[in-house]
């Protein structure tokens, strides 16, 4: 059953949300992103505290960040907000990360090897990927994990129903390695976290990095049954 404006059901929402990391420049209008934060703030949350603060970036707001955290990225200006991963990944975690990032690599045209392309390709990051709006996600700092899993709810929502308004989306943790430039752009106070930034706006259908699907493991592998 379909069940949105653009005829997508909320099935082909789900199943068919991917990364997009090349926009068309075309403008976002602000209606539309604040139906979309107002839908998504129906996720759940722990006693409904609703932890997610957002800011939303457009126009001369979102180049003048651009530049400047491209301007940190290129100097090593890295500051983390927090720690995201392992210090060492083991399997089968590892495997996923280099195939993710092998068949991204194919799809740019740049060679494994290619260290200086894989950092051009990364940089697209602070571009937005030439997406027009640019959502950065924070809380207050002193909330503890309870808060985090809400504010990941939240984001899914916010990529779900970017899909129902006819948009796409790119969550972007990497924005977090340079949170001080963010914030600083932003006028966020250090008692605030940035958890996350996001891309929005209409995918490039031209763009081959478009085409990539991540790869999913089944069900059997991730889920264990109790009946008795």
């Amino acid at each position: 059953m379909k069940d949105s404006s653009n005829g997508m059901s909320g099935i082909e929402a789900v199943t068919g949300r991917h990364s997009i990391r090349n926009f068309l420049p075309d403008p976002v209008p602000e209606k539309v992103i604040r139906s979309i934060l107002a839908e998504a703030a129906r996720a759940p949350s722990g006693t409904n505290t609703q932890p997610w603060l957002v800011h939303v970036v457009t126009d001369a707001a979102r180049d003048r960040l651009s530049q400047a955290v491209l301007a940190a990225a290129r100097a090593g200006d890295v500051n983390e907000e927090y720690k995201y991963a392992p210090d060492t990944w083991r399997e089968p975690y590892l495997a996923r990360r280099r195939k993710v990032g092998f068949d991204l690599y194919a799809l740019y045209g740049i060679d494994r090897h290619d260290m200086a392309g894989r950092q051009r390709a990364m940089l697209r990051n602070f571009e937005f990927f030439g997406a027009p709006a640019g959502l950065f996600f924070t809380m207050e700092r002193s909330l503890l994990h309870g808060s985090w899993l809400d504010m990941g709810m939240f984001m899914q929502n916010v990529m779900i129903l970017a899909r129902l308004h006819g948009l796409e989306t790119c969550a972007q943790q990497a924005w977090c390695n340079y949170g001080h430039v963010v914030r600083r752009e932003l006028g966020i106070g250090d008692e605030y976290i940035l958890i996350s930034g996001m891309s929005l706006g209409h995918p490039n259908p031209e763009a081959p990095e478009n085409t990539l699907i991540s790869e999913r493991a089944p069900v059997e592998q991730f889920t264990t049954f109790h009946s008795a």
